[in-house]
């Protein structure tokens, strides 16, 4: 299979020197490498913002993107970059967002991609509605990878019928993050409950930029057009600023013996 020369990642930790991802603009340069060389034409990088990394606002992730996309254009790697950030869920998130302060996906004010802590899950629903109060959908980061959700699952299906996206991270299906988010991220999948695939890339030497084989592995699982729909389209419109429509979750018919066939040829 040919995966489309067309991949968005909304999720990518390329900026270096100011969060756990990127050490510096040479791996910067190296995780861009990567990215281009897997497929992908266009990066939302998102720096942890609030929580621990509260140092992070709006004017220094604009200012380091154009940075790094100066340093791309200089060096002829030709991938897109456009501010974004990881959200920290905080009490201060809706105020930064009004303000500008605290960036959403490609700085476009229409979807912020919203972090839990790792270890625990609580309910989104005053937040998921504070945010709608100001024109702003959540897509909540790697739910696959929560200690909180991956107790109870069924909290997923529930968040994506009140209206919140669901960003997977691409590892997490090649097993990178453990057998549990691993099996986390394919009942998700097959239950249409993933919106968007996403590196969250944070280096060249581990986690890298990498989304070809996830795609691959999603048209064998379930078929090439979910697979396109959440690796290009949904992400494309993003970047963008247009809405995405979800459809309502629901357990799919799997292709289950091409998928057999892909997990142990893999």
């Amino acid at each position: 299979m040919t995966a489309p020369d067309t991949f968005v990642d909304i999720h990518c930790h390329l900026l270096p020197g100011i969060d756990d991802g990127a050490r510096s603009w040479h791996e910067s340069l190296e995780m861009a490498e990567i990215a281009v060389a897997d497929g992908v034409t266009t990066v939302v990088v998102t720096p942890h913002q609030l929580g621990n990394y509260s140092h992070n606002d709006g004017a220094l992730i604009r200012q380091r993107t154009c940075e790094l996309q100066r340093n791309l254009d200089e060096h002829d790697i030709p991938l897109r970059v456009l501010p974004g950030a990881d959200v920290r869920i905080d009490e201060p998130m809706i105020n930064g967002l009004r303000s500008g302060d605290i960036l959403t996906l490609a700085d476009q004010g229409r979807h912020v991609l919203l972090e839990l802590p790792h270890e625990l899950y609580f309910a989104l629903d005053p937040v998921l509605a504070s945010l709608e109060a100001i024109g702003i959908a959540g897509i909540l980061s790697h739910p696959e990878r929560n200690q909180g959700l991956l107790r109870q699952p069924q909290e997923v299906l529930r968040l994506v019928d009140a209206g919140c996206l669901m960003q997977v991270t691409a590892g997490s299906l090649m097993g990178t993050f453990g057998p549990a988010s691993q099996h986390m991220a394919e009942w998700m999948l097959d239950h249409n409950a993933v919106h968007f695939l996403a590196t969250d890339a944070h280096g060249s030497k581990s986690r890298r930029p990498l989304l070809n084989r996830a795609f691959e592995f999603v048209a064998q699982f379930a078929d090439e057009e979910t697979a396109i729909e959440i690796c290009c389209r949904n992400p494309a419109a993003v970047v963008s600023g247009r809405d995405i429509v979800a459809p309502k979750h629901r357990p799919r018919k799997r292709k289950t013996s091409r998928w057999l066939a892909w997990r142990k040829a893999a």
